[in-house]
């Protein structure tokens, strides 16, 4: 090679083999935006029996929970029609029919009926379990494999909310706790699917169309409920009906949905571990109920095992 052939050759550019590469930080994010989304479900959540006690004030049980959902689902599909969405594939409908079963009429049903008979205290039982079995569901029907520290720390939470839970209610077992294991089961079956479902399509979709597909069943409902029940709106009453069908059923499930999309169905759901407290809280200042000084405690020992649960492996 001639001097002159190697001064006109290409200058070699060195690039960064994959070893020495900068890492992308968007996971970390991905997963930090993930967590804010689903810890802003759990605030949603947590008023939803608070405002269903409202609701019930001047609703009737099965008015209530109908009439919720029917005007969720027109919220949703004005969204849906409004930025021109197109309908899910067929094979996604089986999984939107398990998710409407789940959260949006088995759920508020069965734990509208349970609160004409339990206080808040005593329903919030079925979240402080609902961490665990959907963690249990996600297991089964995803594929999830969290590590032993998971489930230790999900156990422990789920004792430490039950304990104090069972406390607040004096230790009394009531008719409402059938509704109340129904509404854990089905509502985790529910979460399940919709947080598979979020990792194909966006999340507020996901309870969108879930919400249309449960329309005609809770319209039906509504017009035969509501000659047979009470309806007086109340500010309480009406305040209860908006909260729970917009906020907690739209608003509060489309975040929920996009979190657990972000960092597993096992991981977001013991975000929940919070939610009976917070719902003690709320119910504190909205329903006029007392709190025992076990409260704190509890709620140091449920964020320790938020805590372990987020930095668990799986």
């Amino acid at each position: 090679m001639t001097a002159q052939d190697s001064a006109t050759r290409p200058t070699r550019i060195a690039v960064p083999t994959p070893a020495t590469a900068p890492r992308d930080p968007a996971p970390a994010g991905t997963h930090r935006t993930g967590t804010l989304m689903a810890a802003l479900g759990v605030i949603a959540f947590s008023l939803t029996f608070p405002s269903t006690a409202w609701g019930l004030e001047g609703i009737g049980p099965w008015s209530f929970v109908t009439l919720r959902g029917a005007l969720s689902a027109l919220v949703a599909g004005g969204c849906l029609l409004a930025l021109r969405v197109a309908v899910p594939d067929r094979r996604h409908w089986a999984g939107l029919a398990v998710v409407g079963a789940g959260v949006v009429v088995g759920f508020p049903l069965l734990t509208t009926l349970a609160l004409q008979t339990s206080t808040t205290a005593h329903a919030a039982v079925v979240v402080g379990l609902l961490p665990l079995t959907t963690a249990v569901f996600a297991a089964l029907r995803t594929g999830a494999r969290p590590s032993r520290t998971f489930w230790v720390a999900a156990l422990a939470g789920a004792a430490a909310v039950i304990g104090f839970t069972v406390q607040q209610s004096g230790g009394a077992l009531t008719t409402a706790d059938l509704y109340l294991f129904g509404a854990l089961l089905i509502c985790a079956a529910g979460y399940t699917e919709g947080g598979r479902l979020a990792r194909e399509m966006p999340g507020w979709q996901v309870i969108g169309w879930a919400l249309i597909l449960c329309l005609p069943l809770n319209i039906a409902g509504a017009v035969l409920a509501l000659p047979h029940e009470s309806f007086h709106l109340t500010g309480h009453s009406t305040a209860g009906l908006l909260y729970a069908a917009l906020g907690s059923q739209f608003l509060g499930l489309v975040v929920w949905y996009r979190g657990m999309a972000a960092i597993g169905v096992p991981k977001a759901s013991q975000l929940q571990l919070a939610q009976p407290l917070l719902t003690l809280v709320w119910s504190v200042f909205l329903l006029g109920e007392h709190l025992t000084v076990a409260a704190p405690l509890t709620a140091a020992a449920v964020l320790v095992c938020i805590a372990v649960t987020q930095r668990a492996r799986g």
